[in-house]
Order: structure tokens, then sequence, then C-alpha cells
């Protein structure tokens, strides 16, 4: 019986430690909820960082935020789509503290892990609480996040880490970009990356050579981002000194010369507590009045307060026995400014590096003067072009009848009218304008050749009846357009290939519209000098030009070519209204708005001749550019200034640049 005990005995105590494995292999009751995953202690990564941080981020401020993301972002596998799901507010904390990713389901919310991706099962949203960050918060994640999206497989992403870079780039972000140049494929992500990289370098870099070599590898670039880069570097600061000036010093500054006067000096002191509020004729009265005993007032009698120095003593005495608050009067005033020095502080504490800046600078802005020179000579080459356009059929009406039109605005209106029908017909835009040139051709030469056969002709050799006779038909001409088009302006649309501008630098720059009516000027320029030197009719028109009568010997019909000159001059000024139109309104008052221009082109240049022409429209073009870039706040005072260079120049050239020969002779 013993044995038997013992053994029992022994059963029983070898059997005890078994009882709680056998308790946890035993199958859990049945659950009515979905089931989640047993909490686990992280040990380490991302699931200690988020546990040992749980409190910032479950109330994150964007003042203490930032060391707790950068330790996340440091915390390896899952750190990338806990951050992106952080910012999107898909990160909740359950009740247990434990951090989970968030996503729609019919329960509530399907949970994982933020550190393995492991599904975690559902919860109901009561049982969740979301993490919402505020929009300061969502842009340090954003900052935190570039470093994984510049080298991710995705261009586009990593673009947009480069844009988010250059918004919000720190010293922080220089590193990972340096790295990520070195693996990037794509040629013109990495050229991205490089100026970037040399940007937060002169920003933010803290090896002054090397923000240095940054400043210089730009070389001549003119880039708005370079400058924003640079001109940090060299604000200053101005401060008041006890002693000699500390710091990279930009000037010293001595008071009462320049804009820095004893008054600038003194408020600096007092801004920088080395002085006391400076003591006004107001609050001296009131302090010596408060304080008046005995007919005194510390000790000095009030009969003696007239004196300003008295008063300034009987303050001082007030002040030492604690009766007023400090303060300075006007002969302590002048001793402290005295006392100290003054000097502007670069915020850069580099000297070597502000140098550097200031010499890339001073080789910006030089580049972009001359850039602005450049840009200025496209402007008045564009606007010539247009006068040119404006003024070659004038030109020839001028040249060869000697008839004065004041109608040829309008023919210029009547070409962009044509244009706008046009486009009411096709809407295709590019075949549009290819059909409005030559048809707005058509239709102001055949008014061209109307208005030549019902009045022109009638009235040759004589100016002053033509003059007034033109100018009844472009007045009718008007009300016609306000008639048939109303008073508001017409669109005339280019088309779409010439939206935009060609940009050739952060400076010059030119619109497509622009070029078009240039190489629209040329062509027409290359057209006349054919029909001119090529064709029968250019001879006749050439001998008609030199002389009439000569020409009429020899079997020319002059009345004939006059009425062709017209036409063709009349053509000419409809094409030209289809291209002004392009960028200008459209309205009755079109032509109107270019016929001064018009006529100062051709009497400028010299009448009939169309390198004069050219000349004038250069040289008007080039005056006006530059007048407006003098006085850009008064375009008016240009059309003065130009009209009064006219007068000026016709007294010493009266023919204009190229003077007509022959026929401007013999008249």
């Amino acid at each position: 019986m013993r044995r038997l005990f013992l053994a029992l005995a022994a059963g029983m105590i070898l059997a005890l430690p078994a009882l709680p494995v056998a308790a946890q292999q035993a199958p859990a009751p049945t659950q009515t909820t979905t089931p989640t995953a047993p909490i686990s202690r992280p040990t380490s990564g991302l699931a200690a960082v988020l546990a040992e941080n749980a409190a910032a981020i479950a109330k994150p401020s964007r003042q203490t935020i930032g060391p707790v993301i950068a330790a996340i972002g440091a915390a390896g596998p899952g750190a990338p789509e806990f951050l992106e799901a952080w910012a999107d507010r898909r990160v909740g904390q359950r009740a247990d503290g434990r951090f989970v990713l968030l996503a729609p389901a019919p329960e509530g919310y399907a949970l994982s892990d933020p550190a393995t991706g492991q599904a975690l099962g559902t919860a109901p949203k009561s049982e969740i609480t979301e993490l919402k960050p505020n929009s300061g918060v969502r842009g340090l994640i954003a900052s935190a996040l570039v470093e994984f999206q510049l080298n991710d497989p995705d261009p586009a992403k990593r673009r947009a880490a480069l844009d988010a870079l250059a918004r919000n780039g720190g010293p922080e972000h220089i590193a990972p970009l340096r790295a990520a140049i070195e693996t990037e494929p794509d040629a013109a992500i990495r050229a991205a990356k490089e100026r970037l990289e040399g940007l937060l370098t002169i920003r933010h870099g803290s090896d002054p050579a090397r923000r240095i070599a940054a400043i210089e590898g730009f070389g001549s670039d003119l880039g708005l981002d370079l400058r924003g880069a640079l001109n940090p570097l060299l604000a200053t600061t101005r401060r008041a000194f006890a002693g000699a000036p500390e710091g990279n010093i930009a000037a010293e500054l001595t008071p009462g010369r320049g804009d820095f006067d004893a008054e600038a000096a003194y408020a600096l002191l007092v801004a920088q507590d080395m002085a006391p509020a400076r003591l006004t004729r107001a609050a001296l009265r009131a302090a010596l009045e408060a304080h008046i005993v005995e007919g005194k007032v510390g000790g000095i009698p009030v009969a003696e307060l007239d004196d300003p120095a008295r008063r300034d003593a009987a303050y001082a005495a007030l002040e030492t026995a604690g009766l007023v608050p400090p303060a300075a009067t006007d002969d302590e005033v002048a001793a402290a400014v005295v006392a100290h020095r003054y000097a502007d502080l670069y915020a850069e504490p580099d000297a070597a590096v502000t140098d550097a800046a200031r010499a890339a600078l001073h080789g910006i802005e030089t580049t972009v003067g001359a850039m602005q020179v450049a840009d200025l000579a496209l402007d008045a080459l564009s606007l010539g072009s247009i006068y040119f356009l404006a003024a070659i059929g004038l030109a020839i009406t001028f040249g060869v009848m000697r008839v004065i039109n004041m109608a040829h605005g309008e023919f210029i209106t009547m070409g962009a009218y044509t244009g706008y029908v046009v486009q009411t017909w096709i809407s295709d835009y590019t075949i549009s304008i290819l059909v409005a040139l030559p048809l707005a051709f058509a239709v102001t030469f055949g008014a061209g050749v109307a208005m030549e056969r019902l009045v022109i002709r009638h009235l040759y050799k004589r100016p002053l009846e033509t003059l007034l006779a033109t100018f009844g038909i472009s007045i009718a001409l008007q009300q016609i357009f306000k008639n048939v088009f109303g008073t508001q302006a017409r669109p005339l649309t280019s088309p779409g290939w010439l939206d935009g501008a060609l940009m050739l630098n952060d400076v010059v720059s030119i619109s497509y519209i622009r070029i078009a009516i240039f190489v629209l000027a040329l062509i027409f320029l290359g057209i006349f000098l054919w029909i001119m030197t090529r064709t029968r009719l250019g001879l006749e028109v050439r001998a008609v030009t030199q002389n009439p009568s000569m020409a009429a010997s020899m079997g020319i019909n002059p009345d004939r070519i006059n009425m062709l000159t017209f036409g063709l001059g009349s053509g000419i000024a409809g094409i030209a209204g289809v291209a002004i139109g392009l960028f200008a309104k459209v309205t009755s008052e079109l032509g109107s708005d270019h016929i001064v221009q018009s006529f100062m082109t051709v009497v400028v240049g010299g009448v009939g001749n169309i390198w004069g022409t050219l000349a004038g429209a250069t040289l008007i073009g080039s005056l006006q550019k530059g007048i407006e870039w003098l006085n850009p706040s008064n375009t008016l005072a240009a059309q003065t200034y130009m009209i009064l260079f006219i007068i000026f120049f016709i007294q010493f050239r009266p023919r204009g640049i190229i003077a007509l020969k022959g026929r401007a002779a013999g008249d």
C-alpha cells in the first residue's frame, strides 16, 4: 500500500506543470463577433517606435511631432505605408492602445498591422479612434515620405517628391537626395534632382566649401529658384553694438548719414533693450506736474523749469528717487547714440558664402539686364512687323497714286471681320485661318477696286478732296460695321498651336502669335518683292511710280495700274486685319487704332519704298517699346512722344529714311 501511495503521489506531482499547457491547448469557446488577433507587445522596428510614441502620435502637434515622424521614417519595413496611411487619415487606435491601419468594411473597419501588414480582423467604428492629423502635421509627414518617394519605381511619384522638396525641403533631405541621384535612371529626373540638391545645399548646407561650389556650379543660370535661394543669403539685419560690430558685416552705419539718422539709431537701441524708451515732451510734462512738492520738482523750483536742461535734471532726480519709470532725456539720447556702433549683418554667418552669393547675383543681374534688352528688342521687332503689315498697303497706294487713303484702317477692320465670319462657318481654327487669309484679301481687294473706280479716280491730283472723301468713307464703313456686327468685340480665335509663348529663359519670351505675324510679314515682303521685280505688273507699277507720263507713252495704262495697285494695297490691309485680330479685340475701331501708326511708318520710312516702310516700321516699333519701357505706367505718353519725334524727324529728313526717286523728284 505504501508503494502504491508513493507512486500515485509522484504521478500527481509530475502532472501539475502540464495543466497550463493543457489549458492553452483547449479549444476556445465559440465567439459571436469577428475574431481579432491577440495582443502582442512590440519588441523592435516600427511597432516599438509606435508603442514608445503612442501619446504623441495619438495627439500630434506640429511643433513637437517632427522627431517622432523622423523616428518612424527610420523604423524600417512598414514605415512608408504607415506614414502614407497616417497622412490619408487611415490610421486608428484600438482600445488597447495599439495602432492599426484602417480599410472600409461592412462591419466597420478592416484592421491590419502597420509593421507586418497582417490582417487583424474587423471592428466596429465605435471601438476605433481615428487619427486625424491637421494640415501642418500632414505637411511634415509628406516631407518625411519624400525620402522614400525619391527612389520609387514610378517616375511620377519621384517627380512629385521633387516638387514637394522644392516647396518644403530642409537640411535633413540633402543626404537622401544626394543618394537618390546616383541611382536615378531617368536623365531628366536626374537633372532635376541635381538642380534641387544644389539649391538645398545653398539654402541649408553645413559645409561652406560645398555651398560655395554649389553656387558657382549654377554658372550663368537665370532661374527664379536660384535667385530665390541666393537672395536670403544676402538679407541683412540692423544691429547695435556696445563695442566693435561682430558677425558677418554687410555695412557699418554712422548715424546722420544716408537714411540712418539719430532717431533710427536710438530706436534700434530701445528695440534691443540697450537703452530706455525716449521721454516724450507730453510724458515729461505730465511727470513733472504730478510731482510738484512745495513749489519744487525733484528739488528744482518750478520757476526754473522753463529751461529744458533744468526740466531734464528734475526728471533725472525723480528717476533716481524711483518716482518715475526710467526714460531717456534728449541729452541721454544723444549720449547713448554716440556711445554705440551700428551695422547691418548678413543673415548668413559665413562671409565666404555671402561673397559667392553676391558675386553670383551680380552676374545674374548683368545677364538679366542683357536678356531684358533682348526681350525688349523682340517685342519691338514684333510690334514693327505688325506696323509693317498694317502700313505696307498704305505705302503702295500712297507711293504709286499719291492718294492719302483715310479709309485704309477700315480695310484692316474689314479683313478682321472676314476672319470672324469664316470662323462662324468653320469650327476648326487652323482651317478657318487658312481660308480667312485669302478670302480677306479677295474681299478687301474688291472693296478697294470699287472704291478706286467709284471715288478715287475722279479726284486724282486733288489731295484735299481725296482726303475728305476717304475720311467720309471711313466714317461710313465704321457705322456699317457697327450696324452689322454690333459694338461688342468679336472673337477671332487663333489655332491651338499658336497658344502660349516661346520661352528662351525666365526673362526672354515671345508669343507664338507674334512669331506667326513676324513670319507673315516676311512672307509678304518676299511676295511683294517678287511681284515688283519678277512680274510684268511689278515692272509697270515701278514705271508708273517713277514717271507716269513716260510709262503711258510706252503703252502702259496708268489708270489700270492705279486700280490694281489700290486693290493690292487694300487686299494686303485685309490680310493684316486677320493677323492683328488674332491678338487684338475685333471692333469697328480696330482700324482707327492702327491708322496713325501706319501713316507714321510710311512718312518716316519714305513714301512709296517698301524697304523704307520696313525701316520705318522697325524704327517706330523700337521707339514705342523703348518709351513704354521707360514709362510703363502711361502708354498714352508713348504715342505723344512718338508724334513729337516724327515732327522733329521730318524737319531734318522730310522724305523719310529712304527717299523716293523719280516721281517724287518730279513733283
